[in-house]
């Protein structure tokens, strides 16, 4: 049943429509839009078909997805394409040398935001995709991002249920704040089959001119004992981005 919001606007309410898409969504039928939005059908139809008008949504058949125009007004507004344009020579001479999943992560509320990948036929399974959205403590990027973030996110994350993908997930705050720690003291994470039994994340942090960090540079690569082989790559990597962003004008 739709939910009932007195007094919302119609912004408000287009973007709710815009919001139901999820990264892993590419076409969703109006109905399912009315459903995840919480919109009468009627409502979630003519609104669908104004966002149709400007370009912001486009239809192929009976279903709808996310148009050309948002992501173009989205990517060009976004305040993390300075960041992106700094990481990416060095994401793709970073990805040519390990030949897997190279991706740049940033702290979006209490979830890493994967804001660039890179990929390569065969490559091992990963659970990112750019755009895609994970929980901090599960992934090495997030972990990155969480053991430099503010103290008032991390107790809240610490108080939290934590999410058990694998055997090897973190699941008690008792071990998210020793993997923190070490984080800190270490300056990189190795996540090994925290997700997918078979794969490993490394994460090292990306920090601005200033030395604050900013977003998590990261590889997904097979669990075995060439991962830590990787991390001497990453940290060069993103001490080049930190270079990079320092020199650009502010």
């Amino acid at each position: 049943m739709a939910r009932v919001h007195t007094g919302e606007s119609v912004l408000a309410r287009a973007v709710r429509i815009v919001e139901s898409f999820r990264s892993d969504d590419s076409l969703l039928t109006v109905s399912e839009i009315a459903r995840r939005s919480g919109l009468h059908i009627s409502t979630t139809s003519r609104l669908i078909d104004e966002l149709v008008g400007c370009g912001w949504l486009e239809r192929e058949d009976r279903k709808v997805r996310i148009g050309v125009r948002l992501w173009e007004v989205a990517s060009r507004a976004s305040p993390t394409l300075g960041l992106r344009e700094a990481a990416m020579p060095f994401m793709e001479d970073l990805h040519a040398v390990v030949g897997q999943h190279t991706q740049l992560g940033v702290l979006e509320g209490d979830e890493v935001l994967f804001i660039e990948r890179l990929t390569a036929p065969g490559a091992v399974v990963n659970y990112t995709r750019i755009a895609g959205r994970m929980p901090l403590h599960v992934s090495s990027s997030g972990l990155v991002l969480l053991a430099h973030g503010p103290s008032e996110l991390q107790e809240r994350i610490l108080s939290e249920p934590l999410k058990v993908y694998t055997d090897k997930t973190i699941r008690t705050a008792r071990q998210l704040r020793v993997v923190l720690a070490d984080v800190r003291r270490q300056g990189y994470i190795l996540c090994a089959g925290h997700l997918y039994a078979d794969t490993t994340g490394v994460a090292v942090p990306v920090r601005d001119g200033s030395g604050r960090v900013v977003a998590a540079l990261s590889v997904i690569v097979p669990n075995d004992e060439k991962a830590y082989a990787q991390i001497p790559a990453l940290q060069a990597a993103a001490k080049g981005i930190t270079r990079v962003m320092a020199a650009a004008p502010t």
